[in-house]
């Protein structure tokens, strides 16, 4: 012990000299997300600057592996992993200190000396509850929704391609399910300092021994092993260290075939931008090393920034609703909403310093010149810019002066869309919309109906266009002149515009302006038109993957009506964590409350058996302190007024809230591929 507490002790002299002599402290730009106000659903994408003492700091490099199941994961793994050797060694020389924890790995370090050191660490006097455990979910993520479907595992191999990889890890003496047996060759561990642990409690004693008041999280994959191991982003959350995600050194376990159908970068960002609500904030690695921010090189998605800030048409719920659907398949996407109590106020718009398309819905607002500056800088540049509805008149205040220290931009309609707004026609006068016929062959018209539409609210004046705009759609009303609707514009900065008229909420329903404002997106971008887009189906969402329906509800309560119709076959499934204690002679019982004749029930892909509406589990079948799965079929209209209840010889839970559910009938949908704790999510987590 004497000569663990004189590394320790020789570690931190190391990482003050070199603190004040040649090194500074880690200047950490955190990006996190704060809900515009309690209960709104939208957030505000916002920085702040800590300074960290590297003698206070650890990096833990999560499951690093030499190999696994998914040949893309390793392909990706393979990439970053370079820059991330180089991200520890510039730490490590600053004075942090590094745990590498590749898990279920600890037989081939068992005589190595960092493996050594975690284990000769001093316990600390006090270790946190379930500190050696996975970690499910926190508190904060209870009210949040899981915004990807990793129940299949999360395997984007192409079947064949995948398939010669399982034979190329059998030949190779490896189980194709879990090959890995250390972590990968290109991360260095270093024998004279690092530590080496897969065990939540041996990391926690090495944090509280070297008084680590600060921890930093990389490597694979992000969805899973990162989030939930115990010694995961989680579980040092909610332990009290300030903790960070590197966010350009990880990935995730997520197959683009499963909802919500986005590309594997935008499920990372998805994943990535959860942890920024409910889990703690992200930096990247150029902070510690310098350069850019990694990318992996088969991420060619454009950056669309979306700017909302009108209240009137309610678009900062029907632009992510529209985004959510169609743009993260081509797209990576970040939001701006305002500031709900200062209506001047646009919280993150810097990230138009990134960005390389926008899209605005903005009404009348003024902002301080710094952040006008960002946005004329962004125009100036000639990046696209995409406006629907009231930015044609986004920064005037219609002839007023903007208050003390803010600036307006009154000529943005001319110079950035090429219009002249003079307001409307008012929504009493009623007016069509339709493609001149000299427009309808034009590439950015493809898929587009060519029949006439009423539009969802007042058409504009715009009149007169510029030289170099290019109509699309026009409006009119009875014995009034035609208005334009849509039209592209090429500014005189060189810069593409695409401007339509139309976006009052209605015309989200309506496929023909979604169509156009996809097809809008795409051109200002520069990326081919595609002849199809998959459009949204209520319905068929239901039948293609698992939805959150609540218990107790009912189908067409649960589904806000689009379910109100159908009585077929329908799955339930949700997630229970099992304390040991619960554990008697007995095992455990699911009792359903009602419709148990038409229930069909699994606990860890085992078929119970039904005992006058009580469920046998027996105890074999259960992982206790850890995630089991637990799924229900019932046939017909077997919708749950009241909860299941999970019952022990020690306590009961009442499994009521939200459950993940899907129409139709497969068997292989009693089981998932992965153990619950990987595959679920944390919006179906019940624990007592």
């Amino acid at each position: 012990m004497y000569l663990y507490r004189f590394h320790c002790t020789a570690t931190l002299i190391l990482g003050i000299f070199a603190s004040s002599s040649w090194a500074t402290d880690l200047e950490l730009n955190l990006r996190f997300q704060t809900e515009t106000s309690e209960g709104s659903g939208r957030y505000h994408r916002l920085h702040r600057t800590e300074n960290w003492q590297p003698s206070e700091t650890a990096i833990i490099v999560c499951d690093v592996w030499d190999l696994h199941h998914c040949l893309n994961a390793v392909r990706r793994l393979e990439e970053f992993a370079p820059r991330l050797n180089k991200l520890l060694a510039e730490a490590r020389k600053q004075g942090v200190t590094i745990i590498h924890s590749p898990s279920d790995c600890m037989d081939a370090y068992a005589e190595h000396a960092a493996r050594k050191r975690a284990i000769d660490t001093p316990a600390a006097s006090t270790q946190p509850k379930d500190i050696a455990a996975w970690c499910s979910r926190i508190p904060k993520e209870e009210r949040a929704a899981y915004p990807i479907d990793q129940s299949g595992g999360g395997d984007d191999d192409d079947p064949k391609e995948h398939a010669k990889w399982a034979t190329k890890l059998k030949s190779l003496g490896r189980n194709p399910g879990t090959p890995w047996k250390r972590q990968s060759d290109l991360i260095t561990i270093d024998s004279n300092s690092d530590y080496i642990s897969d065990r939540g409690n041996e990391v926690w004693n090495i944090l509280q021994h070297c008084e680590i008041k600060n921890v930093i999280l990389t490597g694979v994959h992000t969805n899973m092993c990162v989030l939930g191991r115990p010694f995961g982003l989680r579980q040092i959350a909610r332990n009290g260290k300030n903790v960070v995600l590197v966010r350009d050194m990880t990935d995730t376990m997520y197959n683009p075939q499963r909802w919500p159908y986005v590309s594997h970068y935008t499920g990372t960002d998805l994943i990535i931008s959860h942890i920024e609500k409910f889990i703690c904030p992200t930096i990247t690695s150029d902070q510690i090393l310098g350069g850019k921010p990694f990318e992996f090189k088969n991420d060619r998605r454009p950056h669309l920034a979306i700017v909302m800030a009108e209240k009137g048409y309610h678009t900062n719920k029907t632009l992510p609703g529209f985004a959510a659907k169609y743009l993260g398949k081509y797209f990576r996407v970040s939001y701006v909403f305002a500031n709900d109590n200062d209506r001047n106020s646009l919280p993150g718009l810097d990230v138009l310093d990134e960005a390389d398309i926008v899209l605005l819905s903005v009404r009348r607002r003024v902002l301080p010149k710094h952040k006008m500056e960002i946005v004329r800088q962004f125009v100036s540049a000639g990046k696209p810019v995409v406006g629907i509805r009231t930015s044609s008149h986004a920064f005037s205040l219609n002839n007023q002066s903007p208050p003390k220290g803010f600036v307006d931009w009154p000529t943005f309609d001319r110079e950035v869309f090429g219009c002249n707004y003079h307001g409307d026609y008012g929504n009493k006068v009623k007016s069509t919309v339709y493609v001149p016929g000299n427009t309808a062959t034009k590439p950015i018209l493809t898929g587009i109906s060519k029949r006439s539409f009423a539009p969802g609210f007042s058409l504009y004046k715009l009149l007169p266009l510029a030289g170099r705009s290019d109509l699309l759609f026009s409006g009119k009303i009875d014995a009034q002149a035609n208005e334009p609707v849509a039209w592209t514009f090429r500014r005189a900065d060189g810069g593409r515009s695409f401007y339509t008229s139309l976006g009052h909420a209605a015309d989200f329903e309506n496929p023909t302006f979604v169509r156009l404002l996809l097809n809008g997106i795409h051109w200002a971008a520069g990326i081919s038109i595609r002849n199809k887009f998959a459009m949204a189906s209520t319905r068929k969402g239901y039948e293609n993957h698992w939805s959150v329906m609540p218990i107790p509800s009912s189908w067409a309560a649960g589904s806000a009506g689009v379910l109100k119709d159908y009585d077929g076959v329908a799955w339930y499934r949700c997630v229970v964590r099992v304390p040991a204690d619960w554990m008697g002679k007995n095992g455990l019982t699911l009792t359903m409350p009602e419709n148990s004749k038409s229930c069909r029930a699994w606990f860890n892909g085992n078929r119970l058996s039904d005992a006058n509406g009580k469920f046998l589990i027996d105890s074999n079948w259960v992982e206790r302190n850890d995630a089991n799965l637990i799924v229900v079929r019932v046939d017909g209209d077997g919708a749950f007024r009241k909860a299941p209840v999970l019952n022990s010889s020690v306590g009961k839970l009442e499994l009521k809230g939200r459950w993940q559910f899907r129409i139709g009938d497969d068997p292989a949908w009693s089981n998932m591929p992965l153990p619950a704790k990987f595959g679920t999510s944390t919006d179906i987590v019940f624990e007592p």
